[in-house]
């Protein structure tokens, strides 16, 4: 095959992470510097997933950048952060100063193609999920390893989160330049594996107001907000990682939704205000403090970020219950066998006791599905492929792709599947 120009690809994965103790406001736009230290916990990538693929040749015209299947701008200033960083990374990993020619594979150009298995902008940390995976990804096509959450929060805040597994806190830190303003790791993903996590869509719709756009008003008009940062998310904080430590989910399902509600809170403060739960969540908000009063403790507990879809923290024994209470309070649609996705849950009788004191008005087709998942590891490497092949870029001869190779679609040669999927 001489001749022919190499292209290195790297194909990796990241998952959706969602906040406990929640970020909101900026006190740096460029740096993506929060006013406020958060703390989330990191999805099973099998139901909640962005997957991407790079790939870098020298015959490759200009960077390009396809988002589920079609083609965006890949001059977004976001991403050129995270992709001017990593080049220079990779310039100093090499020796190279900043002053100096890059090697000759960072003067190539780069193909990025990125996919969700989940409704993008819907409140659901899509961004968190596709920045993490585009930094892991280059990162990897580039050779830089170490600490990465840095550059992964220059594309999407909370993406820092979604570069680790299990439970994350992420530092607002005190440097102007941000670099102590990284994600660390609380408790590994195996630390509390009854603790499950049920999502309940009620719109895959964009969200009206995004998030970016909404903190930055909720900083500059909302006095509330200033207080909750000062005053109550330090607290919040210490609380909420000693009742991961502990296993306590009382304490964490109380803190969980408490901090929720303020968050949603800070939203109504903000002039004009923003409203991200519509009828729906406040629904989901009630039937949750039902359940846990007829159990006497707290069984459930909800948690939104900015979109209307909930997000519930359960234990394993409570799963199969909780569920047949959401399919009674809102009966599935059409897709009543689709209705819950990911993990199984146990069909189970409810007394009429329960029923009685829960299921009040129930909202027929309000609900779209239930994801239902448990804790797990952040991004890294593809974990689909059964060679490993996608374990390590590896440089492929271009002819080996000329038969259907196409940015959103799949091809395969005979050593390597190349995953180049349509990133938020």
């Amino acid at each position: 095959m001489a001749g022919e120009k190499p292209l290195t690809v790297a194909t990796c994965t990241a998952p959706v992470n969602i906040a406990v103790i929640k970020y909101w406001g900026k006190r740096d736009e460029e740096l993506i510097l929060p006013i406020n230290s958060s703390l989330s916990v990191t999805l099973h990538q099998d139901q909640l997933k962005a997957t991407t693929t790079a790939a870098i040749s020298r015959d490759f015209k200009e960077d390009r950048l396809w988002l589920n299947g079609e083609e965006a701008d890949v001059g977004h200033p976001r991403l050129q952060s995270c992709l001017r960083e990593l080049r220079r990374l990779a310039r100093k990993r090499r020796g190279g100063s900043a002053g100096a020619a890059a090697p000759l594979s960072l003067a190539y150009k780069v193909h990025v193609a990125s996919v969700n298995n989940f409704p993008t902008a819907a409140g659901l940390a899509s961004s968190a999920a596709g920045y993490a995976c585009l930094v892991h990804t280059l990162a990897r096509l580039y050779g830089v390893e170490g600490e990465l959450s840095e550059v992964a929060r220059q594309g999407s805040g909370s993406a820092c989160r979604s570069m680790l597994g299990g439970f994350v806190l992420w530092l607002m830190g005190e440097r102007p330049d941000g670099k102590d303003s990284i994600a660390q790791q609380v408790a590994p993903e195996t630390h509390w594996p009854e603790l499950r996590v049920l999502i309940l869509v009620v719109s895959a719709e964009k969200k009206p107001v995004g998030s970016t756009a909404g903190m930055q008003t909720s900083v500059d008009t909302s006095p509330l907000l200033k207080h909750r940062a000062e005053a109550v998310v330090p607290e919040r904080m210490a609380q909420m990682i000693q009742f991961i430590q502990q296993r306590d989910f009382e304490g964490f399902g109380q803190l969980t939704m408490k901090d929720s509600n303020q968050f949603h809170a800070t939203c109504l403060d903000t002039f004009p205000p923003i409203f991200y739960l519509n009828d729906v969540s406040r629904r989901i908000i009630a039937l949750a403090h039902r359940f846990n009063a007829y159990h006497g403790k707290t069984k459930v507990a909800y948690t939104f970020d900015a979109g209307p879809n909930a997000v519930v923290f359960t234990l394993a024994d409570t799963v199969d219950e909780f569920v047949e209470v959401v399919k009674c309070s809102f009966p599935p649609g059409s897709n009543g066998d689709q209705f819950l996705k990911g993990l199984p849950a146990r069909p189970t009788s409810l007394s009429e006791e329960l029923l009685s004191a829960v299921v009040l008005e129930p909202v027929p087709g309000a609900i779209q599905y239930i994801f239902l998942t448990k804790v797990r590891c952040g991004a890294g490497p593809e974990a689909g492929c059964p060679r490993g092949c996608c374990r390590r870029p590896e440089p492929i001869h271009a002819g080996e792709l000329k038969r259907g190779w196409t940015p959103g679609l799949t091809a395969c040669s005979g050593r390597k599947k190349l995953c180049l999927l349509g990133l938020e």
